[in-house]
């Protein structure tokens, strides 16, 4: 139950961080009128690494636990 809550806060918080982003990287091209091409695929590229690693943790996590609950049957 634990994962449970600790995944949804991850969730939210990588969802906020990608929003302040955009707004930042919104702001340099308004001020600077130049993309940051290379940082702007790192980071998403990041966010999703994460978020992708966090849903494989929480599937092999289910997939135990039935194992687990079958056994016990």
């Amino acid at each position: 139950m634990r994962l449970n809550k600790f995944s949804k806060f991850i969730v939210a918080l990588v969802v906020l961080a990608n929003c302040l982003f955009a707004m930042a990287v919104l702001y340099i091209f308004f001020r600077i009128q130049a993309e940051p091409t290379t940082l702007i695929v790192s980071w998403f590229a990041f966010t999703t690494g994460e978020l992708g690693a966090l849903a494989g943790i929480k599937a092999k996590k289910i997939s135990s636990e039935k194992i687990v609950n079958k056994d016990a049957d």
